[in-house]
């Protein structure tokens, strides 16, 4: 499945659950020749519908829609109830109730799923797991494209077997939620780095390979394609554009110097998640347990109460590491200029400092397209109107 039926850029939008994915943002993306994505997290079947009918007003251009895999209900009741005790000091300081960790079931996966089978998009990618062969079998008759976010060569190796037609492999470096098929403690910092990654991917399995994680510069778009990846996912670089519906605190956060680096936790959700660490990460991240989308649905109140009160420092700010190198500009501008980056970063693989060392021909070493990474040049949309597809990426 050529990638270039769906882009003309090598850009791809990271589906970011939360509300910075809005169709507004997908539409420009797509329009500037990437690709757009809508995060299909945390909404209802209803809302995903109305997203689709107004990314489709916005763009004729093939969009992807992101679907989270339900979760084993694996975690500890008592442990979640350990932890909402421990934070009855936050919900003190907000005057907000924590919420029902219970609540939200399997995130309506399954009429999701219906969804986009009775009204096809041109693409469907998948967090938090691998589905089954009859549900990328059901999306593949329609028409659909499926991607499946892989974190480990295992992962891309069961990915292909289940018969995904695209693979996002996301690096340690992303921010926002790890995508791991198994939330497993004991690996919480065993996550490989997306350059050490990316090669062991492109080794174990055959597929397109979308590439995820820290990535804000065209430069590091061209370094993820020499090292096997046919594209680039962009999170974090899109958030500060004006098309984003992240909150203009978490926009700000990104370039502000207080907030120096960031980390994966579990405070915020019960599952790692790279954000900006702030207050609440450090208070409350040792404690966190291994329980998601229990944790996630216990803090939901006290995110939107620190929002409305203009606290940053209680908010789940998630970035990958990046976050220093982003751009504030309109989401179109920003895919050009990162192409515009790209295509220099292939003329002079070695940097501005290189061209000075020009040899007796007076060319400059190593000037050649790495490998058999070139620009994606298809026309967007041109094999993909049939049945076209955070998003979250993240």
């Amino acid at each position: 499945m050529p990638l270039g039926s769906f882009l003309h850029h090598p850009v791809v939008q990271a589906p970011m659950a939360g509300g910075a994915s809005r169709p507004e943002l997908a539409a420009a993306v797509c329009e500037a020749g990437g690709l757009g994505f809508l995060a299909g997290g945390y909404k209802s079947a209803e809302a995903v519908q109305e997203e689709v009918r107004a990314l489709r007003a916005l763009t004729p251009h093939p969009f992807g829609v992101n679907l989270f895999l339900p979760q084993n209900p694996s975690a500890d009741p008592a442990a979640v109830a350990l932890y909402g005790e421990h934070l009855a000091g936050e919900a003190a300081w907000y005057s907000t109730p924590l919420g029902d960790p219970n609540r939200g079931g399997d995130d309506e996966f399954h009429a999701k799923l219906t969804l986009l089978v009775r009204d096809p998009v041109p693409m469907v990618s998948f967090t938090f797991g691998c589905p089954t062969r009859e549900m990328l079998d059901a999306l593949r008759e329609v028409g659909t494209v499926t991607a499946v976010t892989v974190t480990t060569p295992a992962e891309a190796v069961a990915a292909e077997a289940a018969g995904a037609d695209v693979l996002c492999v996301q690096g340690a470096e992303a921010g926002g939620h790890q995508g791991t098929h198994r939330d497993d403690p004991g690996q919480d910092r065993a996550a490989l780095g997306l350059l050490a990654l990316l090669p062991q991917v492109r080794e174990a399995v055959d597929l397109p390979l979308v590439a995820a994680g820290g990535i804000v510069r065209g430069c590091q778009i061209a370094a993820v394609m020499a090292a096997g990846a046919d594209a680039a996912q962009l999170g974090t670089a899109f958030l500060p554009c004006p098309e984003s519906g992240a909150h203009r605190l978490h926009k700000k956060a990104l370039t502000d110097p207080s907030f120096t680096h960031t980390e994966p936790t579990r405070a915020f959700s019960g599952r790692p998640a790279r954000g900006l660490v702030n207050r609440f990460m450090r208070e409350h991240g040792p404690y966190a347990p291994a329980a998601y989308p229990q944790v996630h649905h216990l803090t939901a109140g006290l995110r939107r109460a620190a929002a409305a009160a203009g606290d940053a420092q209680g908010m789940a700010l998630w970035a990958g590491q990046g976050h220093r190198l982003v751009r504030e500009m309109p989401a179109g501008d920003l895919v050009r200029l990162l192409v515009d980056e790209l295509h220099e970063a292939w003329t002079h693989p070695y940097g501005t400092g290189a061209r000075e060392q020009e040899g007796p021909s007076g060319t400059t070493p190593g000037t050649t397209t790495p490998g058999t990474t070139t620009p994606v040049t298809t026309t967007p949309g041109a094999a993909a109107t049939a049945a076209p597809t955070d998003g979250a990426l993240g």
